[in-house]
């Protein structure tokens, strides 16, 4: 079995990724196509991740949020580990105490991992199929049945298959996210990898995957995008604490 079989039989058998991830997914997809999206896939995409992202907002917020506050406190970080440096237990003790006076959640940035995860896969698997098989035993029972679906994005762009135009945006789009989450203090590996491996990984599998899949994460990249630049503006003026008796300007 193939990590694509895998995958499928996992979000259409385990009843628990099935009935809380899958059809509702499925069938939130297939009420926009219906509706708002007006019979078009590729809107009902675009619509669908957004709501998705509309949901997890608070989630995502967070861990941008600890990431550039981090980036900030980096010099006060470093005299810590520079202090305490034969004294580990006094260096995390000092690092809880200065994520605490910034009501910083060390956890922050895994919390929406357990979330984001198993809806991309349950997208994945939605699009990977291109609904070339009936999807009616997925579909609730107030949920219309569409029939045959059109599977493009506004008559431009087949789905079904993997189309190097939206493999190229989401990519892109990839790149400018990168350029966005790190500043001076960022590691210069993280750098690489943020600027260069991601896109590159993304625009490789994207020319394998149907363009659905890459629509959908050109989408998500354009809304994190977004947040970043909100969360940059909102926290660009956090500096890390002055010392005791310094004189306010």
């Amino acid at each position: 079995m193939n990590g694509a079989a895998f995958l499928q039989n996992l979000f259409r058998e385990t009843f628990f990724f099935r009935e809380l991830i899958y059809k509702p997914l499925l069938n939130a997809l297939v009420w926009l196509y219906n509706t708002v999206a007006l019979h078009e896939l590729g809107l009902a995409i675009i619509l669908l991740t957004i709501l998705v992202r509309l949901i997890i907002y608070p989630l995502f917020h967070q861990g941008i949020k600890y990431q550039r506050v981090i980036q900030a406190l980096r010099p006060e970080l470093d005299k810590i580990k520079t202090k305490h440096k034969d004294n580990r237990e006094a260096q995390t003790r000092a690092t809880l105490e200065l994520f605490q006076k910034h009501k910083l959640n060390p956890l922050a940035p895994l919390l929406s991992l357990p979330i984001q995860l198993p809806l991309f896969l349950g997208l994945y698997v939605i699009f990977l199929n291109g609904f070339g098989e009936t999807i009616e035993p997925w579909l609730y029972s107030f949920t219309p049945n569409p029939g045959v679906l059109n599977q493009t994005l506004f008559g431009l762009i087949n789905l079904k298959e993997a189309s190097p135009v939206v493999a190229v945006f989401a990519a892109l789009a990839q790149y400018f996210q990168g350029r966005l989450a790190f500043t001076s203090s960022t590691a210069p590996v993280m750098r690489v990898v943020m600027l260069y491996f991601l896109p590159g990984l993304i625009l490789t599998a994207l020319f394998k995957f149907p363009a659905a899949v890459g629509l959908y994460w050109l989408t998500t990249t354009v809304f994190s995008i977004i947040q970043q630049i909100i969360v940059n503006r909102k926290y660009a003026i956090i500096s890390p604490p002055k010392p005791e008796g310094a004189v306010k300007a």
